[in-house]
Order: structure tokens, then sequence, then C-alpha cells
């Protein structure tokens, strides 16, 4: 999944150093190369690993059940992932998670030097997306503590422009490593980058977090259900994040298979190579680039809803369409038109949430829609692959695609529809 900027903890002052521009700034830029490292390393693992399942066993339904444990393991990391990181020393908990992922990653080449072990990918995938998870809202909460509030979006937005274009490196890298060296040693590229990763993490100085921003200094240590209950309350309160929470599910149902789906299609129907399949993700990628760059145009001219629906809408075409095409090209385009729009859609349901949500409850509130949002989206991919490999790609993309055109349309009678041009 890609990773949405939040802002769970209460203002906190200003830094020594929050005046001067980001790129003056050491620790910032220590980090920020820390992340896009460790982005690079999903990317790598996004393509390396399902590359390594068809390669072993030919099959695009183990590809797809293999996405779908490594899914079901991030939805369940999600229900945890915000209490943890809020009662740990998250710069640890940080450098833990990229180690931790390395030394599963790396588990991977080694053990192929013996001869293919599938096994260990249906072990090794769900712990390093489980794992990714925690990483993911961890270094999320220390951003602020690194610049401060007056640049945290200056912050973010850097982040995440890099984080988009590790995107697009890290499919063409393993691709072409692949390629050249078989999808293992892609793996073993993977492991190595988070341990650069948490190497630099170690270099950066956090600042303490506030007294009044730890909950067993003021005496309160609230249960998980608790805070559960608190963020699926506030959605189901609010008429717009409780159709989207509803619309994403079933959206999410539907596409979380679809990287196993092109990447099937070019290598079994298509006969095209492992760089062939990098190429085409990074490609791909780019797509999420221009939606990232062209968002806040669009909302600001046609407002939430309209840009939310149409985004979802042309996600459908672009989807049904690849299921159809016969080239390389054609199939690279669907997949950065395909991704653009996700990217706009996601966008933008993730700034109406921060717009609507009280910041002490923005954590909860996000963590509760992570959850129900991609809680069904596993049993999807593993569907979605099933069907591929029995009926074959074209009239199975062709069949979910025109099932996200129609949940666009079932927008259209939300309060979805009415959101403001904001």
């Amino acid at each position: 999944m890609t990773h949405e900027a939040r802002d769970t903890g209460r203002a906190a002052g200003r830094s020594p150093g929050e005046s001067r521009p980001l790129w003056r700034q050491r620790d910032f830029g220590v980090f920020w190369a820390a992340q896009t490292l460790s982005v690079l390393g999903d990317s790598f693992a996004l393509i390396a690993l399902p590359l390594l399942v068809l390669e072993a066993t030919g099959s695009i339904a183990r590809m797809g059940l293999l996405t779908a444990v490594g899914g079901a393991a991030a939805v369940l990391a999600a229900v945890f992932a915000g209490t943890v990181v809020d009662r740990v020393d998250r710069r640890r908990l940080l450098i833990g998670c990229d180690l931790l992922r390395m030394v599963l990653y790396g588990l991977v080449p080694l053990v192929w030097l013996l001869g293919p072990q599938v096994w260990l990918l249906y072990a090794v995938l769900p712990l390093c997306e489980a794992v990714g998870m925690f990483f993911a809202v961890g270094y999320v909460t220390v951003v602020r503590s690194l610049v401060g509030t007056e640049q945290l979006t200056e912050a973010n937005g850097r982040l995440n422009a890099t984080a988009a274009a590790a995107g697009v490196l890290g499919p063409l890298c393993a691709g072409v490593v692949a390629a050249w060296s078989g999808p293992a040693a892609a793996v073993g590229v993977d492991a190595a980058s988070f341990g650069v990763s948490a190497a630099l993490v170690a270099l950066v100085r956090f600042r303490p977090r506030p007294a009044d921003d730890r909950p067993e200094d003021k005496g309160e240590r609230p249960g998980l259900r608790q805070d559960l209950r608190t963020g699926v309350a506030f959605l189901y309160r609010h008429p717009v994040l409780r159709a989207l929470t509803v619309l994403l599910c079933c959206f999410s149902f539907l596409t979380l298979g679809l990287n196993d789906l092109i990447i099937y299609h070019l290598k079994h129907d298509l006969g095209h190579d492992d760089g062939t399949v990098g190429t085409v993700m990074a490609v791909g990628a780019l797509g999420t680039i221009t939606g990232a760059l062209l968002v806040a145009r669009v909302r600001r001219r046609l407002g939430f809803g309209p840009t939310w629906t149409g985004a979802v809408a042309v996600c459908g075409l672009a989807f049904a369409g690849m299921g159809r095409a016969t080239d390389v090209a054609t199939v690279a385009l669907l997949s950065a038109a395909f991704l653009a729009c996700v990217g706009m859609a996601g966008t933008c349901s993730m700034s109406l949430r921060q717009e609507v949500t009280p910041e002490h409850l923005l954590g909860r509130v996000t963590s509760a829609f992570w959850t129900l949002q991609y809680s069904v989206a596993p049993v999807g991919a593993a569907v979605l692959t099933w069907a591929a490999e029995r009926r074959g790609t074209t009239p199975v993309a062709l069949a979910a695609g025109a099932c996200c055109v129609l949940i666009a349309a079932a927008a259209l009678f939300t309060p979805v529809r009415r959101a403001g041009r904001t």
C-alpha cells in the first residue's frame, strides 16, 4: 500500500532547525534518504516475490495467494500499529523494523541457493508486510519531531514525492536484476536496502516526545478495543466518510491482485521476460507521480465528489483495457492511467479525512479507516487470480473493471457526490 501523511500527535513546539530550509536540516535529510530506501525495498519486493512464485510454480493463483496472505498480515498489523507506536521508542521501532525485514528478505536468496522453496515466501512476506505496516505508522509520527508543525506539509510533500520516484525506480531495477541474475537476487538487493535504511535512521536525532503526548505519563492507557471503537464511530457518524469506507472496501477487494494479473498477463499471455515486467511497472508508477501533481488542481476545479468519482471510473476503464491489451506499450500506458487515478482518489479521500476529523481523533480514525478499507482485499486478490488462472486474464479484467465503474456510479447516489469543492 502507499504511505498516507497522518497527524496523530498534539502540536509540538518549534525545533531548532524549523526556520531553516528543509534541505539544510541534517536530520530530516538523513531520514528522508532512509525512508526513500525503505520504499525502494518495498517496491523491489512487489516485483521480485511474485516473479519467484511464477518461476517456481507457473501459477497465477499461487501468486494471488501470496498477495492475499501478505495483505491479510498488513490489515491485522494495522489494527495494532497505532497503539504500539504510541507506546514505544519510535526511533528504535523504525530501526528494528528495517533490520527485521533485512533478515527476513535475506533468507530468501540464501535458501534459494539450495533450490526453490515456495513455502518460505508464504512465511516471509506476511511477516514483512506486518512489520512494514508498523514502520509506516511509525514513520509518519516522527516527521513532526524532525521539522515541527510549520514545515510539516512541505516535509510530507517531499517524502511522498521521493517515495513515488522510488516506486518508479524500484520495479525497473527489480526487473533488470531479475532478468540478469534471477528474482532471488532481486530479493537480496531488497534486503540490503533495508539494512542501509536502518543504518541511516540510527544517525537521526529525534526530539523527545512531549510528556503530555504519552498516555502513560498521564496515567491513561486506553485499550485497543476503545481506540478502534472511537475511530469506527466517527466514520459511521460522518456521512461522506461512511460512504467512502464502504465504496473503498469494495474497490480494494477488486484491485489488490492487479499487480499479479499484470505480471501473469505479460509473462504468460504475451510471452515477455522479467525485464519487461519491471519496465511496465516502472512506467505504471510514473502515473502515481502524475496523479500526485494533478490532484490538487483537479480537485480545486471540479470539487471532491466529481474528482473522486471520475478517478475511480477511469480506474475501472483502465483495468478492463489491460486485460484486452495485446502489446506492452498499451499495458504500460493503461497501468499508468490506473495508478494515476488511484493516487488521485486516494489523496482526495485522505485529504478530506484530515480536513473533517478533529486532530485528537485523526490517528484512530485513520487506523479504523485503513483496517476497514482493506479488510476483504486479501480475499479479493485470491479470488481474482484464481479466476484468472481458470478463465484467463481478459474476462477477469473486464469483469473487475466493470465493477469498478459500477462503484463510481454507486457513489453518485451517496453523499460523496455532494462533498465540498475545497
